[in-house]
């Protein structure tokens, strides 16, 4: 079985567990639109992260990225809610992986689904400096990190 297969036959537990996990994170922005718009999200996310892998092919993940990073910044999700979210599916997704996978197959299965979710959590990431860069932004206010020392 396939590193995608597996992710097929395993969609709906991946996504109890990641759904379930992201309900315990308690993020503001996600309990507000609630548990199965939040679920929607994430099976989509599952969905196009299955598709990368199958077609090794980052592109539609990419595009989706980039509408994930416009919508979430505009809807006053913070990035660190928005990397949660994500951070809850992967994880999800390295437990069936390290649970299901042999051994000696572990290493593809890690770089497939690590390049996937990195390239995604790197662009999103990117993303929204690029968007909180023509906006005032109190995250990308670093002063405070600088406060009480040596040189500040």
């Amino acid at each position: 079985m396939t590193v995608s297969e597996l992710l097929v036959a395993r969609r709906e537990a991946i996504v109890d567990r990641a759904t379930e996990s992201l309900s315990r994170a308690h993020l503001p922005s996600y309990e507000a639109v609630g548990p199965e718009r939040s679920r929607e999200r994430l099976t989509h996310l599952l969905e196009l992260t299955i598709w990368a892998i199958e077609r090794r092919s980052l592109n539609e993940l990419m595009r989706y990225v980039e509408k994930i990073a416009e919508g979430r910044f505009q809807a006053g999700f913070t990035l660190p809610e928005v990397q949660t979210a994500v951070n809850v599916l992967e994880e999800a997704i390295w437990q069936t992986v390290v649970a299901e996978v042999p051994p000696a197959e572990l290493a593809e299965a890690f770089g497939l689904v690590g390049t996937a979710l990195g390239a995604f959590k790197d662009r999103l990431a990117a993303a929204y400096v690029e968007l909180a860069s023509h906006t005032k932004s109190p995250s990308l206010d670093l002063r405070a990190l600088f406060n009480g020392t040596a040189a500040g």
